[in-house]
């Protein structure tokens, strides 16, 4: 019977001990876990900031191009290097927007002027657009220019 009690002794130390292997095994995974979510949300902001870098350069090339649009002079070779830097810009979810008609919405456009509004209207609506805005997904990069019909 004596052998019983230095036995029952080692499976508690042991017990115990395996008890606290396991909590420092939790822990570690646990702060693995947390650290690939940082990661992988550190990369993704990385990402997302070469992205708007590149964006913010590209704007007047983009804003020469709609000029050309307008005018109607997109031609020939021209037109091809212009479809081919669309696609590439939506691909990374490049949006441009600001139409007349639209809903003047002041977290998407930035009005310049301001004219009274013929009809029976009940909101702001733009009147004409000086520059197009770009998003790329939800996020405003750079807000419509626009002009503002307010109701009589």
């Amino acid at each position: 019977m004596t052998d019983a009690a230095p036995e029952a002794d080692e499976v508690t130390t042991l017990t115990q001990a395996l008890g606290e292997r396991t909590a420092d095994l939790q822990r570690l995974q646990a702060e693995y876990v947390n650290y690939k979510r940082r990661v992988d949300r550190d990369r993704h902001v990385a990402r997302q900031a070469g992205i708007d870098q590149v964006v913010g350069d590209l704007l007047p090339v983009l804003d020469a191009i709609d000029a050309a649009r307008h005018h109607e002079e997109l031609e020939g070779g021209f037109k091809l290097v212009v479809d081919a830097l669309e696609k590439v810009a939506g691909k990374y979810g490049l949006i441009a927007f600001g139409e007349v008609g639209d809903e003047f919405d002041p977290h998407l456009h930035e009005a310049l002027m301001q004219v009274p509004m013929e009809g029976d209207h009940a909101h702001q609506i733009v009147s004409s657009v000086m520059q197009k805005g770009i998003k790329i997904g939800d996020r405003v990069i750079r807000p419509a220019r626009v002009g503002v019909a307010d109701p009589n």
